[in-house]
C-alpha cells in the first residue's frame, strides 16, 4: 500500500534581520516575526491536531516531521523559486471549536538560516493541547483568523490542515470552508488514515477548497514525515503534488 496518495482539485491557478552581536564581528540571519508591509510568496497557515485520538507517540512524529521538513533542501529550494523567494509561516495546535493555541507566530523563511531557525522554533515547543474533540471547522475558523492582522502581503493564503479523524464538533466544515475560500484563502489537506481509513473522502469532499487546493495522504504517523515534506514543497512552489518529491 501506497503511503502517499495526492488528489488535486480542479481549479488550479526583504526583509532580513540581522542581529549583530559583539562589536560587529558577527551577524546572524534570523527568523523573526513579520512586520508590515513585508512582501513574500506564500502566507501559511499550519494547523496541527492535537486531539485526543493523538497520543503523545503521535503527537512527537507529527512535530518531527514537521522538524525534519523545514531542514529539508528540497523544501528551500522551493521557497527560493518564487518572485519574492520568501513565505510566511505560522504554527497552531487544535482540537475541539474553540481549542487553538498558536505555537509559533508568523516567521519568514528566505534562506537556510532562517529555515533552520523555524525548525529549531517547532521543536522546541511543547504540546498546548490535550483532547477536547476534533473540529476541523473550528480549525479553520481560527487559521482564517490569522491572516487578519496585515502584517505581511502576498498573493496565496494558505491553510493547511493535517489530523486523523473527521468533523465531529462545531458548525459544519464545509461551511467554513466555503467562507473561508470566499475570501481568497485556500485550504489543504493532509488527512492521517490510521484511524479512518475513509477520511481522505471527507476532507476530498468537506475540508480542502479554493483555487489549486489539493490533499496528500499519509498511511500512518509514521509515514507523516514523508508525506508532509510533499506537501509543503507542492504548496510552496504552488505545484501539482504527483510531481513534488521529497
Amino acid at each position: 500500500m501506497k503511503s502517499l496518495r495526492p488528489i488535486f482539485n480542479e481549479g488550479s491557478p526583504t526583509r532580513r534581520r540581522a542581529l549583530r552581536i559583539g562589536g560587529g564581528a558577527l551577524a546572524a540571519a534570523w527568523c523573526a516575526p513579520a512586520r508590515a508591509e513585508t512582501l513574500v510568496d506564500l502566507q501559511l497557515v499550519l494547523a496541527v491536531d492535537a486531539s485526543g485520538s493523538v497520543d503523545q507517540r503521535r503527537f512527537n512524529l507529527q512535530k518531527q516531521g514537521y522538524v525534519a521538513a523545514f531542514r529539508n533542501p528540497r523544501v528551500l529550494a522551493a521557497i527560493q523559486s518564487g518572485a519574492y523567494q520568501s513565505i510566511a509561516v505560522t504554527m497552531f495546535q487544535w482540537t475541539g471549536p474553540q481549542l487553538h493555541f498558536e505555537v509559533i507566530p508568523w516567521m519568514i523563511i528566505r534562506d537556510e538560516a532562517s529555515a533552520q531557525a523555524v525548525s529549531r522554533a517547532i521543536d522546541a515547543v511543547p504540546r498546548r493541547i490535550f483532547g477536547g474533540g476534533t473540529s476541523i471547522s473550528g480549525a479553520i475558523d481560527y487559521g482564517v483568523t490569522r491572516f487578519a492582522r496585515g502584517e505581511i502581503q502576498s498573493d496565496r493564503k494558505v491553510i493547511d490542515i493535517s489530523g486523523d479523524g473527521s468533523n465531529n464538533g462545531g458548525r459544519p466544515v464545509r461551511r467554513a470552508r466555503d467562507e473561508a475560500v470566499a475570501l481568497g484563502i485556500t485550504i489543504n489537506g493532509l488527512p492521517i488514515l490510521s484511524i479512518e481509513p475513509w477520511l481522505e473522502e471527507h476532507y476530498r469532499e468537506e475540508v480542502i477548497g479554493g483555487p489549486g487546493a489539493f490533499l496528500v495522504s499519509a498511511r500512518d504517523f509514521e509515514s507523516f514525515g514523508e508525506a508532509i515534506v510533499k506537501k509543503l514543497i507542492a504548496e510552496i512552489a504552488d505545484l501539482p503534488p504527483e510531481t513534488a518529491r521529497g
